[in-house]
């Protein structure tokens, strides 16, 4: 049980006393001197020598080794001191003594072991963070003519990572961005993001119909997964002021217009990639100031005593003023004081803003819009 109790990460070689630390050794020097209080009612007979062990045994639980064996070592001098004053080096009171030590030489190796894990712990930690950073390369502040802002929430403080991915990048096809949800965490999620990612920064520029972009990066999740293991994604790409959405079993991105908050729901649903999708684009005509909210299921998941966090009904309170980056850091902040900083998990959040022709070379007009004028 001892190993089952957590520690703070910290960077490793680095001892600080944290509040749990300086808690625990307050209550095992609070204990010392309990027991120091009973021993001197017991008139020095020595009686309760050996519950000094408890002292460096409890302080273990919390602090690293050096104040554990700190306090081991005071106790053994009080022990062996309440002994003493008894008048008497009996057999008894040997063993009380060197139960003590004994104790204190536990406690120390156990809170050394454990300060090990956790600093093997923190080093993971570090490079899960550093693997996933290199997965998600930073957004923005402007692609083409879009403000783009993203930002993942990680639902634990530990070193697990899930599989969330986005990316956004300026084509000769238009401003092309990707959302998508990876089935499972760890590092088996991010290997296939990084997979889905790195075709994805392949096909993007070199396909013109956002539906062949789908097929390839569908041939490459189908030959990196096992059976039943997928990813959702949706595929947006803004050209000329028109947006094109493509979904493969993710949540519909919300369109922010004129204080209004639209889901763009798919014309019909198709099967995330890995699946084979054959997923029907829908086509928007964009205003200049609209905004674009992507997201992963965690947002939607996202609750409090079974109610779930009134995403639609907030949007436009949340991210239509401001900055793109501004309106995320407001979302997230709602966000986690609905859910109590308890999330179920991780979250992926891009938002966008057209602002209107950017007055460079015309983009040709993707093939499914002709005749799609007021769809």
């Amino acid at each position: 049980m001892l190993f089952g109790v957590p520690m703070p990460k910290h960077p490793a070689g680095l001892n600080p006393l944290t509040t749990a630390s300086r808690a625990g050794l307050g209550a095992a020097f609070v204990l010392l001197l309990a027991l120091t209080g009973v021993s001197l009612t017991d008139h020095g007979r020595g009686h309760y020598v050996g519950l000094f062990a408890l002292v460096p045994l409890l302080a273990c639980v919390f602090a690293w080794w050096q104040p554990v064996l700190a306090l081991g070592l005071l106790a053994i001098v009080v022990g062996a001191g309440f002994m003493a004053a008894s008048g008497a080096v009996h057999t008894a009171g040997l063993i009380n003594v060197l139960g003590i030590m004994l104790g204190t030489a536990i406690a120390g190796a156990v809170a050394r072991m454990r300060q090990q894990q956790n600093d093997r712990v923190a080093e993971l930690w570090r490079l899960a963070t550093v693997a996933q950073q290199a997965v998600l390369r930073p957004l923005g502040p402007q692609v083409g003519a879009l403000a783009v802002a993203g930002r993942y929430i990680s639902a634990s403080t530990s070193a697990d990572i899930g599989g969330d991915l986005y990316e956004a990048l300026d084509t000769p096809y238009g401003v092309r961005i990707i959302i998508g949800d990876v089935r499972g965490k760890g590092l088996e999620a991010v290997r296939l993001a990084s997979i889905v990612l790195g075709s994805y920064r392949h096909v993007a520029y070199e396909r013109a119909d956002l539906r062949a972009v789908v097929t390839d990066l569908d041939r490459a999740v189908a030959r990196s997964v096992g059976d039943e293991d997928f990813v959702t994604a949706a595929l947006v790409e803004e050209r000329g002021g028109t947006l094109t959405i493509v979904n493969c079993g993710h949540p519909a991105p919300l369109l922010l217009r004129r204080g209004q908050v639209i889901p763009l729901e798919p014309p019909a649903p198709a099967p995330p990639l890995g699946f084979m999708p054959v997923a029907r684009p829908r086509v928007e005509r964009l205003e200049p100031g609209d905004r674009l909210l992507l997201f992963t299921d965690g947002l939607g998941e996202a609750r409090r005593e079974g109610e779930f966090f009134p995403t639609a009904d907030r949007a436009w309170r949340l991210l239509g003023h401001g900055t793109v980056g501004d309106g995320l850091a407001s979302l997230e902040t709602a966000l986690v004081d609905w859910v109590h900083g308890q999330l179920d998990d991780d979250i992926a959040l891009v938002l966008l803003e057209y602002a209107g022709p950017d007055g460079g070379p015309a983009v040709p007009m993707p093939s499914w819009e002709v005749g799609a004028a007021g769809s």
